[in-house]
């Protein structure tokens, strides 16, 4: 597969042959699915969190007397039937995360980079730099451009004067090619790589 390669200025830069292994695969949506429920329950926090009748801070008292009230029995108004008592098997802090092959995993970044290729929305960049890592140059730059909502990776390193310029844009994001995953490829219209990027990528994922 063979793409044309632009500059930020949007002049045109020769061209590059993509690996068909890598950007021309027929994507799968229960791969990329799958991939991405394992990428957010790996993220999920699972910090909640609520009182079981040990933990809440209430009086041992005995309520009433065992017999005789014409009432139910109670021992302590820690009980979960009673208000400010404790919660019965309740969320506690745990893992939300789950296993995933690597195999798969490998699979799902190249379904996601086949699926952008497929739909006309992956872009190749000469190189991602800006003079004096200026916001509003890049931001006129990436409105010439038409990217909307990109998602810009490089090679190992990220070009620190383009890393600056993007950090107050909200429709433009920057990883290194480590970094690339498939839910923020998917979460953005436009997936731009750059030769170096390119060229990381396929190095990983061969």
């Amino acid at each position: 597969m063979k793409l044309d390669v632009i500059k930020m200025d949007g002049s045109a830069a020769g061209s590059v042959e993509l690996s068909d292994e890598i950007f021309g695969q027929e994507p799968r949506r229960d791969i990329l699915y799958r991939v991405v429920r394992w990428q957010r329950n790996k993220a999920q926090a699972g910090t909640h969190k609520v009182k079981t009748r040990s933990e809440v801070s209430y009086s041992t008292k005995k309520i009433v007397r065992q017999k005789g009230s014409g009432g139910a029995r109670h021992g302590s108004r820690k009980a979960p039937i009673f208000r400010k008592g404790g919660v019965y098997k309740g969320p506690t802090p745990r893992s939300h995360g789950h296993e995933l092959t690597k195999k798969v995993r490998r699979m799902g970044l190249m379904h996601a980079l086949s699926a952008k290729a497929q739909a006309g929305q992956l872009v190749i960049l000469d190189a991602a730099n800006v003079e004096g890592g200026k916001t509003a140059m890049l931001a006129q730059q990436v409105k010439d451009l038409g990217w909307k909502r990109a998602l810009v990776i490089d090679g190992a390193n990220v070009n620190e004067d383009f890393a600056q310029a993007a950090r107050n844009l909200d429709n433009v994001d920057v990883l290194p090619s480590m970094g690339a995953n498939v839910y923020d490829i998917l979460k953005r219209d436009t997936l731009v790589l750059t030769k170096a990027g390119v060229e990381a990528l396929e190095a990983r994922l061969k």
